[in-house]
């Protein structure tokens, strides 16, 4: 058994929900469009096909498409032998996919910098940073999770928007998900209040079905149900993944989430997001360069293919919106809980991820 297929049988000896993996000399990845009334499980051979299944949301979340990424590359090593201008188109292929996500492009530069020099990439090299870069992913699931589920407490009902789980990343619990998940299995009485996520509904479809498979409570609700909730006194806390984080931490999630940090501001309630170091990018100084990708008009105008506006009606769909660190409560991250200033302690965690 490869190294590589030893890592796998590990995650999946751990009961981990996977959403992509190697098996016999292929990727694995679960079809997240079919579920929750699906389990589909899709064969992957090229990185063609796995670029689009990443830009067409068959596999989706900041820290799975990082992961799909370092599959990504680890594919197209083998069937090209590591032949530099191969691994270089698929770099720069999959890195467009998700322009949002800065994730996915950090992953991918790690990997061809590990091979600078070479002038054929050496396999078993990349086959080491992926392997690296899988194992860091899991602990950064436990180790974030740990720390935010101090931030619970035993009877919160915690409100969270989208889909950053399981399948969002490496298995365990993604980033919002570690931290609830986390709690509860610290013996903590928790409830979890999940949004719906209009328009691709993956709080509905996605978040919803991981709750029920870690048997913690949830309650579904639409968008723009959340301030009333709120002004209810049924929400105790507020947590959310990300998939870009500025240096000053503004942040980047799906659209929506601005909205719920306005209303839990206004109801002073704790707003968290769970995030990975490696997702915080240092280069950007504000959440006004972070680029907002724009999706297909008709996600908003259909749904499962049926239209729902009347044929000529224009939509706008940004993926993500921009949720002002002003709203913050603290950034849960796997070195610890990030409290303002940001743009300051950021900097230091900024240090500690260098050195």
């Amino acid at each position: 058994m490869s190294s590589i297929e030893q890592l796998v049988q590990n995650f999946k000896d751990q009961q981990l929900l996977l959403p992509i993996w190697f098996e016999k000399g292929a990727l694995k990845l679960i079809n997240q469009i079919e579920l929750p009334h699906k389990e589909e499980i899709l064969t992957i051979q090229e990185v063609d096909d796995l670029a689009e299944a990443i830009r067409n949301m068959t596999i989706r979340g900041s820290g799975a498409i990082g992961i799909a990424g370092a599959w990504g590359m680890y594919l197209a090593a083998l069937k090209s032998g590591g032949a530099r201008e191969e691994m270089h188109r698929a770099a720069k292929l999959l890195k467009s996919t998700r322009p949002t996500a800065i994730n996915l492009m950090k992953t991918i530069d790690e990997i061809m910098n590990s091979v600078n020099g070479f002038e054929k990439l050496p396999l078993d090299r990349i086959e080491a940073k992926v392997i690296e870069i899988l194992e860091r992913q899991l602990q950064f699931e436990h180790a974030l999770g740990s720390n935010g589920a101090d931030l619970i407490e035993d009877g919160d009902t915690v409100l969270t928007h989208c889909h950053s789980g399981a399948l969002a990343g490496s298995g365990y619990g993604g980033r919002a998900l570690s931290v609830i998940r986390k709690a509860h299995e610290l013996g903590k009485n928790i409830r979890v209040i999940a949004c719906e996520t209009r328009p691709y509904l993956q709080g509905a479809r996605i978040t919803a079905y991981e709750l029920q498979k870690f048997g913690i409570p949830v309650t579904l609700i639409t968008d723009n149900m959340s301030g009333y909730f709120m002004s209810q006194g049924m929400v105790q806390k507020v947590v959310v993944g990300s998939d870009r984080v500025a240096a000053n931490g503004d942040l980047a999630n799906k659209i929506g989430t601005y909205m719920h940090a306005l209303a839990a501001k206004k109801h002073e309630i704790p707003f968290y997001t769970a995030t990975s170091s490696h997702t915080i990018d240092f280069c950007l100084q504000s959440g006004a360069g972070i680029e907002v990708e724009y999706r297909d008009a008709q996600e908003v105008t259909t749904l499962n293919g049926k239209r729902l506006a009347p044929k000529g009606v224009e939509a706008l769909y940004p993926s993500f919106d921009i949720t002002p660190n002003a709203y913050l409560s603290g950034i849960i991250t796997e070195k610890g809980v990030i409290a303002e200033p940001f743009a300051i302690n950021l900097q230091k965690l900024n240090i500690q991820v260098v050195h």
